[in-house]
């Protein structure tokens, strides 16, 4: 672990995270691990975003201080909505809007930051979407890491039509003034150094072909993998229901089904899904957020929970991720590939069942469909769709059909071997803080 610390005077860093809890919760980890080697951390956030993390680990706490900058009101954005998890996703660009108003109060907080007197920030970090941030940072001669909560690189190779279509949607100018792919852009311009979270072990492919991004130099901040007893979201008193319905049913017999918090699925498609489950016939969990726009009664397809009552069970509110991947009557995980879920599932050794929604999740999905630890859910390739026979097919192939699913199990396992070896990351957290030490502009 790095000592420099203690041979030199420990950083201040500040770290600005996207609102939203896949991207909250890896930034709050990434904090507690700086600060745990003695450096000072300042975490810039929302009020309420910052109320509903968990507490800060109790030997790191005095060198994490929280930054609330309360969120400007925008018309049409639900009262007291700040995480991405709030909003609707067809809300999703007045949320942004109302972010781009954190710009001055932010600023604020650097100008008090870097005045006279004060122990002016090393350094800051920022998330892909902060071109403010780091505008900032240029204005107060800080310099300015960004961070991408992603792969090394997006396998081109095998983009279906509908995912092109979809990510011409990042470059279209809507109601926020600006496109996703010009805040992207314009952060990556102004910072100095790109951070990662991934490492050579985990993209030996990809990662030594990104020396640089947009001529900034590349950084491994390895996986933050959450810890996997005890970790942010573990149910300690195992009072969860959802945990006590797992361990009523044997082992490695559940399909555990989220598809994130962020993009819910319209209904026909979680109707697809559910008969789908039906169909293949296995236990399962499933953590649904439900559609916008429809009562609870028409969310399902009729007569489903009934059918399936007994080996499946459907929770619409918060549940306890960790702790159910954790459980051993899981044997696995049917998710959107968001790269948070993507690591958390191999941190337990479950093999995955693919249906990725939007962003970097269907590259995320190629990427693990060629490490052959799950396969993806059957799509048109023009729209995207996907039916109940896809579905099936693709949970029998990974928890049912004993030849498929002891290769895609062993190569879980092998996976699950370089995302819970803490040397490896640890090693990747010590590199970058040398970075930050030794970088001259």
């Amino acid at each position: 672990m790095d000592n420099s610390s203690s041979s030199s005077s420990p950083l201040h860093v500040v770290i600005c995270p996207w609102l939203a809890f896949g991207h909250l919760l890896p930034c709050l980890d990434l904090a507690e691990r700086l600060a745990s080697r003695g450096h000072r951390m300042s975490f810039v956030s929302t009020p309420r975003n910052i109320a509903r993390l968990p507490p800060v680990r109790p030997a790191v706490a005095p060198l994490v201080e929280f930054v609330a900058l309360p969120l400007p009101h925008v018309e049409g954005l639900p009262e007291g909505a700040e995480s991405t998890n709030d909003v609707p996703y067809e809300k999703f660009e007045l949320h942004r809007k109302a972010f781009d108003g954190l710009a001055a109060p932010f600023s604020e907080f650097m100008g008090a930051a870097c005045a006279e007197g004060a122990k002016k920030p090393d350094w800051i970090i920022v998330d892909v979407f902060h071109h403010w941030a780091s505008a900032s940072a240029i204005e107060h001669k800080v310099p300015c890491a960004m961070l991408v909560l992603a792969a090394a690189r997006e396998p081109e190779a095998g983009t279906p039509k509908f995912e092109v279509e979809r990510r011409k949607l990042a470059r279209t100018l809507r109601e926020s003034g600006m496109s996703i792919a010009e805040r992207v852009s314009l952060t990556l311009q102004r910072c100095n150094i790109v951070v990662i979270r991934s490492c050579l072990e985990w993209e030996p492919e990809s990662f030594p072909q990104l020396a640089t991004l947009g001529g900034k130099p590349v950084v491994p901040l390895g996986l933050l993998p959450p810890s996997p007893e005890g970790g942010r979201g573990v149910s300690k008193d195992g009072e969860d229901a959802t945990v006590r319905w797992l361990d009523a049913q044997p082992a490695k017999s559940v399909v555990y089904v989220a598809l994130g918090s962020e993009v819910p699925l319209r209904t026909e498609q979680v109707h697809e899904l559910a008969l789908g489950l039906e169909l293949a016939g296995t236990r399962f969990l499933w953590a649904l957020r439900k559609p916008g726009g429809v009562t609870d009664a028409d969310v399902l397809p009729p007569g489903f929970e009934e059918r399936t009552r007994g080996c499946g069970l459907v929770v619409t509110g918060w549940v306890p991720q960790i702790s159910v991947l954790a459980h051993g009557a899981v044997g696995a995980f049917l998710t959107h590939c968001g790269w948070n879920s993507t690591i958390e599932g191999l941190l337990f050794g479950h093999p995955l069942i693919m249906l990725p929604i939007f962003g970097d999740q269907g590259p995320n999905a190629r990427l693990m469909e060629g490490r052959q630890v799950g396969v993806q859910v059957r799509r048109n390739e023009n729209d995207g769709s996907f039916d109940r026979d896809g579905v099936a097919a693709a949970v029998r192939a990974v928890a049912v059909e004993e030849e498929s699913r002891t290769i895609f199990v062993a190569n879980a396992k092998k996976m699950q071997e370089i995302v819970a070896g803490s040397e490896v990351h640890e090693r990747c957290i010590d590199g970058f803080i040398q970075r930050l030490r030794s970088y001259k502009e």
